[in-house]
């Protein structure tokens, strides 16, 4: 969904919010940061209360614990709830992902060749050929793709970016990896973006996406 499509609702609707999260939208001193927050967080408190009948300010949210590590910062979930979810945002977009398996979503905007340049090293070796063997214009888009697509199924596995980038192959081709046990989609989005999601299983089984209506 668009930002600023929904920021003015999302502001009128910061009751649903939990404290920690008024609070938090409340400490952004940029209002975009603090319109994507609210954005972001009302739909999915909405969303979330529609799909398990409750009142979308009664929902708890927590953390599940990392697979890596054990600490208290993994996959976002509603505690006893046979739903998972992610969310996302960039810029002017919030992306929400919803499954009965875990799922990751991420959005991204594509970022300038500079960057690129910058953090590519990060990335796995066979993504660092492919995205070698582009024309420097493509490779923006190429690893914005990427990163999506990385991002999306480390959120899904709950490790997160504790996971070093480079330990798993996604592809910054057109297509997306085969990963073992996962399904990787691409998520078409407006022009700047790349988004993509990850579920559990082997193929897409979503309840709800949203990436740029």
């Amino acid at each position: 969904m668009r930002v600023p499509e929904h920021a003015a609702y999302a502001a009128a609707e910061r009751a649903v919010l939990d404290a920690e999260e008024r609070r938090r939208a409340d400490a952004f001193v940029r209002t975009p940061d603090r319109d994507r927050y609210r954005v972001a967080h009302v739909a999915l408190r909405r969303l979330l209360g529609g799909y398990l009948a409750t009142e979308p300010r009664s929902v708890e949210l927590t953390r599940e614990p990392c697979p890596g590590c054990g600490g208290p910062h993994g996959r976002p979930a509603v505690p006893g709830a046979p739903l998972h979810f992610s969310l996302s945002h960039a810029g002017d977009l919030v992306l929400l992902a919803f499954a009965p398996v875990p799922v990751g979503a991420d959005v991204e905007e594509v970022p300038g060749e500079r960057t690129v340049t910058e953090v590519a090293s990060a990335l796995h070796p066979g993504e660092r050929a492919e995205l070698a063997a582009l024309p420097a214009a493509g490779r923006p888009f190429a690893f914005a793709r990427c990163w999506t697509r990385k991002e999306a199924y480390l959120k899904g596995t709950g490790t997160g970016l504790s996971e070093d980038p480079a330990a798993t192959y996604v592809g910054a081709g057109p297509s997306p990896a085969r990963l073992a046990g996962w399904a990787l989609t691409d998520i078409p989005a407006l022009p700047g973006y790349a988004a993509a999601c990850a579920v559990r299983g082997t193929r897409p089984r979503l309840t709800a996406a949203d990436g740029g209506g």
